[in-house]
């Protein structure tokens, strides 16, 4: 098992552009594939089905990776696709947020179909991490975009309403960057707030799923920088891993306890994660 990160790069930060590969203990291995479809990546799941990496490429195209570093699938490109996040659904389809749009589109795994959607355009100001509950239901983060536009929410979408979203979250400290869902059904985000600004509050925030109530806040604690927090997920042992600008940082989920930085990388302008058994 190794995590895989995403590393952005150009416009969005000095960094590998690059998918990048970790031994569990933070030593760095380096680019898991060198691929030209590769550029400024960012989501990334696992198909356990087929031990396939879905990876979503700026080159508007997604990417199924094998585990020993070969795409063997590829939608081609899909002009302006401008792909972000991307969740496997319990229906094992693919579900990837559109940056552009503003909205959340699905494909099958083989990536041979034409992609569906899921929401409609323009669905909220700024998508930022979506994830499905235990009970079916939809959660999208709604954050603030590169121009400084969008709101702080996390709104939910029941099963058959695409439509139609309740606002679950309304936190004044809250800037979202990604939303996993817990193994106790709750809601973590990330969150950057101000988003942007230089003195901006990092943390990793717990919500309830039926009434979105605060229900505790993850910090370093000045045991990691913990700059520019963006994708979250949960290892199988239970700790939550955060990937942030030069770093990767860990939360015991049961304690709330950080540990620090579990991986460092210099100009790691961290998207996404994943562990990845190759």
């Amino acid at each position: 098992m190794h995590l895989l990160v995403t590393s952005a790069s150009g416009a969005n930060g000095n960094g590998f552009g690059a998918l990048l590969a970790f031994e569990l203990d933070g030593t760095f291995c380096g680019p898991f594939i060198e691929d030209d479809r590769i550029a400024d990546p960012r989501g990334l799941a696992v198909d356990p089905r087929e031990n396939l990496l879905l990876l979503n490429s700026g080159a508007d195209r997604v990417l199924a990776i094998s585990s020993d570093g070969r795409v063997v699938l590829d939608t081609g490109r899909i002009e302006g696709l401008n792909p972000g996040g991307g969740v496997l659904g319990r229906d094992g389809r693919y579900f990837v947020g559109l940056r552009g749009e503003h909205t959340i589109v699905a494909f099958s795994t083989s990536l041979d179909a034409a992609l569906e959607h899921v929401l409609p355009p323009k669905v909220v100001p700024f998508p930022r991490g979506f994830a499905f509950g235990h009970d079916g239901r939809l959660f999208l983060a709604s954050g603030i975009g590169p121009d400084g536009q969008g709101d702080n929410a996390i709104v939910a979408f029941s099963r058959g309403t695409p439509s139609q979203f309740s606002r679950l979250v309304a936190d004044p400290e809250l800037s979202p960057l990604d939303l996993a869902i817990a193994p106790n059904g709750n809601i973590v985000v990330s969150s950057e707030h101000p988003f942007g600004a230089v003195d901006a509050v990092t943390s990793v925030r717990e919500y309830g799923p039926k009434d979105g109530d605060l229900v505790r806040v993850f910090s370093p604690k000045g045991k990691a920088e913990f700059r520019k927090p963006r994708g979250l997920r949960f290892a199988p042992n239970g700790v939550l891993y955060c990937v942030a600008r030069n770093e990767v940082v860990g939360f015991d989920f049961a304690s709330g306890e950080c540990p620090g930085a579990l991986a460092r990388l210099p100009r790691l302008n961290g998207q996404a994660l994943v562990f990845f058994p190759y």
